[in-house]
C-alpha cells in the first residue's frame, strides 16, 4: 500500500547512472528516521525520471518533499530505503535553512568502523568482514571546519575532492559525492580550501572488492555555501 513520506533532503549524490536520494523525515519541524527512496535497480540508484518534480525540476539538499512510496525495504546495511513509487511525482513543500537543522545532526560518536584506510583516504574503509553488525548506512555530523581538496590521486588523471574533517576524536579523509560540491570545485585550480562549520551528510557505498566506504555525499555550509 503506498504511503507518503516527508523528508527533508540531505542527499542527493552520484550513483552509477542514477543518484543517492536521502533525508530524513520532517515532522512538526524535527528531524525524524533517515529514508533513502530506491528503485528496482539492481544497485537500487534513482533516475532523473523518478525523482523529478512536476515541473520537471530535481530535488535539491534542503529541500522538503513529499515522496510516494510502495513500502519498506530493507537490505543489509541499509535499513533505511524505502521502495520509491515511479509512476508518481515527487511534491516540493519548502525548503530548511541552517537553524531549522538544529538537533537534526545524529550524536557524536564513531563513524560505524574506525581504524581502516585506503590509500589516500583515512578511516575511510569498511572491511565486509566488519559490515555485518552495521544497522545503519546514513549520518548526519557537525562539524567546526571542513578542509576540501581537489586534484588527482595516485596517478589517476581523473580529478577528485576529498574532505578532511575531525569528528570526535578522530580524523577523516573521505571521498566527496556531492554533485554540487563536486562541479563548483572541479572548476578550481588544483589544491587545498577550507570551508566553514558545516553539515556533512555521510553514506556508506555498495561493496567493492573487500570493502565499503565511507562518502561525504552532501555539504551543507552555515554560512549558505554553494546552496544559496
Amino acid at each position: 500500500m503506498e504511503t507518503v513520506k516527508r523528508i527533508a533532503c540531505l542527499a542527493n549524490s552520484r550513483k552509477l547512472n542514477g543518484r543517492c536520494i536521502a533525508g530524513k523525515e520532517f515532522m512538526q519541524g524535527r528531524g525524524g528516521a533517515w529514508i533513502r527512496p530506491v528503485s528496482t535497480r539492481e544497485h537500487e540508484e534513482v533516475s532523473e525520471y523518478e525523482r523529478q518534480y512536476e515541473d520537471g525540476s530535481d530535488p535539491r539538499v534542503l529541500d522538503i518533499l513529499d515522496v510516494p512510496l510502495l513500502r519498506s525495504q530493507p537490505r543489509d546495511f541499509q535499513q533505511e530505503n524505502w521502495l520509491l513509487d515511479p509512476d508518481q511525482y515527487w511534491k516540493k513543500i519548502g525548503s530548511v535553512t541552517w537553524s531549522d537543522l538544529e538537533g537534526f545532526a545524529d550524536p557524536v560518536g564513531p563513524l560505524w568502523v574506525d581504524d581502516f584506510h585506503t590509500y589516500n583516504g583515512l578511516n575511510d574503509k569498511i572491511p565486509l568482514a566488519q559490515i555485518g553488525g552495521v544497522q545503519s548506512s546514513l549520518r548526519l555530523l557537525h562539524v567546526n571546519e571542513l578542509f576540501l581538496s581537489v586534484g588527482t590521486f595516485s596517478g589517476n588523471p581523473k580529478r577528485r575532492v576529498q574532505a578532511r574533517f575531525r569528528y570526535g576524536s578522530n580524523e577523516y579523509r573521505l571521498w566527496v559525492t556531492d554533485p554540487v560540491y563536486e562541479c563548483d570545485f572541479f572548476s578550481k585550480p588544483d589544491g587545498d580550501y577550507t570551508c566553514g562549520e558545516s553539515l556533512l551528510t555521510l553514506s556508506i557505498s555498495e561493496p567493492y572488492n573487500d570493502a565499503c566506504y565511507k562518502l561525504v555525499a552532501a555539504i551543507i555550509e552555515r554560512d549558505g555555501g554553494l546552496r544559496s
